[in-house]
């Protein structure tokens, strides 16, 4: 799927997140620009929250709500020990939540065995992207984008 602006990849997410549901996790990989924590603005619209920014330096941002929206930036754990994952304790956070985890495809199976995986390349242009979708479990079988 060829997505060709900003505010497209925006809409994309708010698709995504006026279907989701707690206990739901989305992993996001792309290149820094990518768009990433732009669909998770669109999530993060859908599901009632309007001041989602990159949790880089803080690594994860949970946005209170029903449910709430969990954020990770993982791409600083990428080199850490694969239990610095888990120390962050998110997983009690899993039955109220949505997540959202830029940079978790190595972190992804310590909260779920079933996840919506987004891939985000850079396309032809400065505002294109490509996006390939691999769904992952049973629940996201049915998942339309």
């Amino acid at each position: 799927m060829i997505i060709k602006s900003p505010e497209k990849m925006f809409e994309f997410g708010f698709q995504i997140g006026k279907q989701v549901q707690a206990s739901d996790v989305i992993v996001l990989t792309g290149d820094l620009g990518s768009g990433k924590t732009l669909l998770t603005q669109g999530i993060g619209k859908a599901l009632g929250f309007s001041q989602i920014t990159s949790p880089t330096f803080v690594l994860a941002r949970v946005h209170r709500g029903k449910p709430n929206l969990v954020h990770v930036d993982a791409y600083r754990l990428l080199d850490a020990p694969i239990n610095s994952f888990s120390d962050l304790d998110l997983s009690s956070y899993l039955e109220s939540s949505v997540f959202v985890i830029e940079w978790g495809i190595d972190f992804v199976d310590q909260l779920s065995d079933e996840y919506l995986e987004i891939l985000i390349s850079m396309g032809n242009t400065a505002d294109e992207r490509e996006i390939k979708v691999n769904k992952i479990g049973k629940r996201w079988q049915d998942f339309s984008l």
